[in-house]
């Protein structure tokens, strides 16, 4: 696991390679090393996971050069055949395989690796050709900046350190508030800078000096799926669902650095916590699994430590109950908006890098956790509600609205009639092209639409780069075995009826797997998100209360110029007396924005921005 960055067709010094890789330093605390010539330079920081005396990045092979972030489970498969055909490998590192891997396949070499990746390849054997390419789930981002007409492209696995590049300047997307409202992140390719993309899942980009940037997206997961089995009883969808699991989280298991488990104490995280746990004692490991749970100080509602701790006792891991004080979230969301990049505006997003730093100070680089699974089996109660409502009605736009910050009344309440005149005759285009003509129109069962929305555009934009970001934040490594292709396909052969059906139960074959493995406490609890209780916090007198008022002040919200502060305040008000979901969360929405604009965008644009002083700080 490891951050990585670089550029092409620009003047890049050495100096700024290393400033970049300060920005991005938490991500790769164990080694940084780059590579440098005329007209590009590839960079790296390790977080040493695999092999750890082997693994030097950059990787070279007469005229390859490549750089590597992520996990590649399939490699000791690929290096047997490599070697095979002659090639020759130092050390067992995963990494080590990639140039070898593509001087055999060539740009299709991404086709071949099974894990979580972003790779970029210098191939200099003719015209100077840089390729990169990213996993299939989009579990590891990374983001780009390319002028067409000068040429030049940078990247990095993160956004404050995209922006340590010179000729990268931070400049906000004037569409990027209604986006980010309407969606709780951007979608798709989007950032909120303009001219700075990320590139989607399962994407190859060719750059080169005549042709420019070419971009081309191979087959997600579930489109490489089989055809739906109907025949299949839900009973035996349910054994192949666990058998499945059962070895993908043995592959994950696998690491020269401690691993642990994150368990909310919900269906998901829990399963992969007792499949961890059993395959530890199937190998005779000289320890129990270590989990983790976060919880907070004081009496809130939606507290899940019960839950965890039966599980940890179910399936005897040693378990860690986190604890913190919400009176130090204020301090915390800097941190949280500073390596996020970009806003996000689910308040998890403090629990999830609490709960990560807490990973690392006990002695863990890598936690596998339960992401995606509501994604992929249909978990959650927006994907019921639309597939219950009776045709004839705009399912469709209320499903969407599920996916906003705000909704969209509120939202037009909010914005002043200048911005609304230019956001608003443009509303698609908050989301990318083709995602409500997918949505309508697209082939399939209206779950089977919905699951792709999810997969396609919500789980790596707002899901997977935020679990990304806030774990790689404590240099710890996060996997997911519920993104991996083979239970990505799996799950796109299940009939709706094994997924969700209004009024009966949701995720029924990841029910039907987990039965017998957890408590029957934890199989028949109601489901719950796992997330901040904001409503209950965001009240007079608490710490996040007083912050929300002074961030979106009458002031700042004036200089801005695109909110109305009237609208706002009566938000302040209708949570003050009646809190609520639709207040509170809407609130915490525009704080987010707003901190995200100061640290990043708070100085006029062609100054220096808050992100020179990481930089100081990293480099000092």
């Amino acid at each position: 696991m490891c951050r990585i960055h670089g550029s092409f067709h620009a003047r890049t010094t050495a100096q700024e390679m290393r400033d970049v890789a300060a920005l991005q330093h938490h991500g790769g605390p164990d080694a940084q090393s780059f590579a440098q010539h005329s007209g590009w330079a590839l960079g790296n920081n390790r977080l040493s996971i695999m092999d750890p005396e082997g693994g030097a990045q950059p990787y070279r092979l007469g005229d390859i050069t490549v750089v590597f972030n992520g996990e590649l489970y399939n490699h000791d498969r690929l290096r047997t055949e490599l070697i095979r055909q002659g090639f020759h490998f130092e050390d067992r590192c995963d990494g080590s395989i990639l140039p070898a891997l593509y001087l055999t396949y060539g740009e299709r070499f991404a086709e071949q690796l099974d894990g979580m990746f972003s790779v970029a390849v210098m191939d200099l054997r003719r015209a100077p050709r840089l390729v990169i390419a990213t996993d299939a789930s989009g579990m590891k981002p990374l983001y780009y900046h390319w002028e067409e007409r000068s040429g030049r492209f940078h990247f990095a696995s993160e956004l404050p350190a995209l922006l340590g590049f010179t000729d990268v300047r931070p400049y906000e997307d004037d569409l990027g508030l209604h986006t980010y409202l309407s969606a709780k992140t951007p979608f798709g390719q989007r950032t909120m800078f303009q001219g700075i993309d990320v590139l989607p899942p399962a994407a190859t980009a060719v750059v080169t000096r005549e042709e420019g940037l070419r971009l081309t997206t191979r087959r997600m997961g579930y489109e490489s799926a089989p055809p739906v089995a109907e025949e299949r009883s839900l009973t035996r969808a349910g054994e192949e669902l666990r058998e499945l699991l059962s070895r993908e989280v043995s592959r994950l298991l696998v690491a020269d650095a401690p691993v642990a488990a994150i368990t909310s104490g919900g269906l998901d995280s829990s399963l992969v916590t007792a499949l961890a746990a059993r395959t530890l004692h199937d190998r005779g490991a000289s320890g129990a699994l270590h989990t983790f749970n976060i919880a907070y100080t004081g009496n809130w509602p939606g507290d899940e430590r019960a839950f965890a701790a039966e599980v940890s006792r179910h399936t005897g891991t040693v378990h860690h109950q986190v604890e913190i004080d919400p009176s130090t979230f204020p301090d915390l969301m800097g941190d949280v908006v500073r390596h996020l990049g970009q806003p996000n505006a689910d308040p998890i997003t403090l629990s999830t890098f609490s709960l990560f730093r807490a990973v690392r100070d006990a002695g863990f680089k890598v936690a596998l956790t339960g992401d995606a699974a509501d994604e992929l089996f249909g978990g959650y109660a927006r994907m019921t509600q639309a597939v219950a409502a009776p045709e004839g009605t705009d399912w469709a736009g209320a499903y969407l609205d599920h996916l906003a910050a705000v909704p969209r009344a509120l939202r037009e309440e909010l914005y002043t009639a200048e911005y609304a005149d230019r956001v608003l005759p443009y509303g698609g285009s908050a989301m990318p092209p083709g995602l409500t003509d997918i949505l309508e129109h697209g082939t399939g069962s209206r779950l089977q639409r919905i699951s792709r929305i999810e997969q396609r555009y919500r789980l790596p934009a707002y899901h997977l780069r935020r679990v990304d970001h806030l774990s790689m934040a404590s240099s710890v490594e996060a996997r997911l075995p519920f993104c991996q292709p083979s239970v990505v396909r799996f799950a796109a052969t299940l009939p709706d009826r094994h997924r969700t059906v209004p009024g009966v139960g949701v995720k029924r074959a990841l029910y039907r797997a987990a039965d017998g493995l957890l408590p029957e406490s934890v199989l028949n609890r109601p489901k719950q998100p796992f997330t901040l209780p904001i409503t209950a916090m965001l009240a007079p007198g608490q710490r996040l209360w007083a912050m929300a008022r002074d961030v979106l002040s009458p002031q700042a919200l004036r200089s801005d110029g695109r909110l109305r502060y009237k609208a706002v305040d009566a938000l302040f008000t209708e949570q003050a007396e009646r809190p609520s979901d639709n207040a509170s969360l809407a609130l915490w929405a525009l704080m987010s924005h707003q901190m995200w604009r100061s640290e990043f965008l708070g100085r006029p644009a062609g100054q220096p921005t808050p992100r020179t002083r990481e930089l100081a700080g990293a480099a000092g």
